[in-house]
């Protein structure tokens, strides 16, 4: 710890190294996906501009190297959660282009619930992290077996209810999808049958 603290003295805040300025411009592009994700109105550009987000946090995590928090963000999130969504748009027919619905009107309520939020966020963590410096020479801490002891040692009951839960979206997604389907049936059968020829040429005769 004593050379990394004497690396941080001697390389100041005004000379970034390359993985600082990198890690500054992902972070850039990353938030602004973010922010086309919440901004525009078509949800499978949303969902689309999502995997752009996440895997720009992969990008950030592999700068910090924790690989493998990395490849768990991609094929979890990326692969998984993104395309759990998309299959949610198409099994409830949700419309591709824009969707005035979409918006509810209290776009200044969700800014200022979201600015508050994130303003807690950062607050907690600069105070939880303020006087913890990461060795880069020693172990790694985003290793696979440091990650795996953490995670179903401490965090085993979040990570499975968020499994119950991406399950219970898949299923509610469904539950519509057929919902949609039986009521789009009955309109289906009363619509009256187009006439025949027949029964054209019939009335053309009595005329």
């Amino acid at each position: 710890m004593t050379a990394f603290a004497t690396a941080a003295e001697t390389h100041g805040f005004l000379s970034p190294t390359g993985v600082e300025i990198a890690f500054l411009l992902v972070g850039l592009a990353t938030f602004g996906a973010a922010l086309v994700t919440v901004t525009t109105r078509q949800l499978v550009h949303a969902a689309l501009w999502l995997v752009v987000t996440l895997g720009g946090l992969a990008v950030e995590y592999l700068l910090l190297t924790a690989e493998f928090i990395a490849w768990v963000q991609v094929l979890i999130y990326v692969g998984s959660v993104v395309v759990l969504l998309l299959f949610g748009l198409m099994l409830t027919r949700a419309p591709i282009g824009r969707s005035p619905d979409a918006d509810s009107g209290n776009r200044w309520a969700a800014l200022t619930v979201a600015v508050a939020a994130a303003a807690a966020l950062v607050w907690v963590v600069v105070d939880a992290f303020r006087t913890t410096w990461i060795d880069l020479d020693g172990p790694a801490a985003g290793s696979t077996e440091a990650t795996g002891a953490s995670l179903f040692q401490n965090w085993v009951l979040p990570f499975e209810a968020l499994s119950v839960l991406l399950l219970a979206a898949l299923v509610g997604a469904i539950v519509l999808s057929r919902k949609a389907k039986a009521a789009a049936a009955p309109a289906a059968g009363s619509t009256p049958a187009a006439p025949s020829e027949q029964d054209r040429s019939e009335k053309q005769g009595t005329r």
